[in-house]
């Protein structure tokens, strides 16, 4: 049976729903599907180009490892990365000692793309390869949203997980 998501933004009021791709990713369908409602701080992408993404505390009771993975997500994945303590705490980057992973040993990140021509790369630590787990097919709706956040900043916005029915 096919399972779904929402994904919002939770100031914006819009909200998407997303197939779990459970027959390429399991693990990580599995861990996301038992820990949802999932939600955290929205930020926008600064290097990987059209991704809104947030952070949570990790959550799966044992890592799903890489499945599904990609350096070059399309329009529509809902990627999900993990990340160990000390990889995100760069200043570089924007955020402040322990902002990015919550005071937490590490952080999960989930992510959606909204346009082309990603490449997942950090300049700290090279490749950052993302579990594709979910798709969004409203590519329209999606891509307005994240030219918005881009134009007009995250500040203030949360970006959701939950349950739906099927559609």
């Amino acid at each position: 049976m096919t399972r779904f998501i929402e994904i919002g933004l939770e100031k914006r009021d819009v909200r998407w729903t997303a197939r779990l791709l459970d027959d390429e990713a399991p693990r990580t369908c599995a861990a996301v599907w038992d820990a949802l409602p999932l939600d955290g701080d929205l930020f926008h992408a600064k290097y990987a180009r059209n991704e809104l993404y947030t952070f949570v505390p990790p959550f799966a009771g044992s890592e799903p490892g890489l499945e599904n993975p990609t350096v070059t997500p399309v329009p529509g994945d809902v990627c999900y990365f993990a990340f160990a303590a000390g990889q995100l705490p760069t200043g570089s980057y924007g955020y402040e000692p322990g902002e990015a992973t919550g005071g937490h040993d590490g952080a999960i990140d989930l992510a959606v793309f909204y346009g082309r021509n990603n490449l997942l790369v950090n300049g700290d630590v090279g490749w950052v390869p993302g579990n594709v787990f979910a798709t969004i097919d409203d590519l329209a709706s999606l891509a307005a949203a994240g030219n918005d956040v881009w134009r007009h900043g995250f500040a203030g916005d949360r970006l959701t997980f939950r349950r739906v029915e099927a559609p």
